[in-house]
């Protein structure tokens, strides 16, 4: 099984995997120019995550370690967030009952979330958690599961 792991926490490393560190870049924002959908279809005309892409859609699961800023992702998890759209086709679809970008691959990875940091309410943390599962819903991952980063501590028996 192929994994690849985006990060922002530094002190967390998985052995043999494709690791892409957040805290070590800074990630451009989509400017919206629809490149990736019509002058180079699947690829973003800034070429810094032309590597992430190809790692990211051959991975049978993506491993985030995201911090919480504000109660919300941080603006390079967002920025990566929404320089995923090449990995999409440009028309709509409407068969979920949604509007949904039609795949363009036929295989996208499952998806473990974990997060670090404090909510100030519960219901914070419940709309955060709607939030990551609504994300990659839209990106078509089969599994998705979100949990704060003490279980993936405590599921693999590693500490922080």
């Amino acid at each position: 099984m192929k994994t690849i792991v985006i990060k922002e926490c530094t002190d967390i490393s998985i052995e043999n995997t494709f690791t892409f560190d957040l805290s070590k870049i800074t990630i451009a924002h989509c400017v919206g120019c629809w490149s990736c959908w019509w002058k180079t279809p699947g690829k973003c005309v800034f070429k810094d995550l032309n590597e992430f892409y190809h790692e990211y859609i051959t991975a049978d699961k993506a491993i985030y370690f995201s911090k919480i800023t504000k109660g919300f992702v941080s603006a390079n998890l967002k920025n990566i967030f929404d320089r995923m759209i090449p990995l999409y086709l440009p028309y709509t679809t409407y068969k979920t009952g949604e509007s949904m970008h039609v795949k363009r691959y036929d295989k996208y990875p499952d998806i473990e979330f974990y997060y670090d940091g404090q909510f100030k309410t519960a219901n914070g943390r419940e709309i955060f958690e709607q939030y990551i599962n609504r994300v990659f819903y839209q990106f078509y991952a089969k599994n998705i599961s979100v949990m704060p980063i003490e279980k993936f501590c405590i599921n693999r028996g590693k500490e922080i």
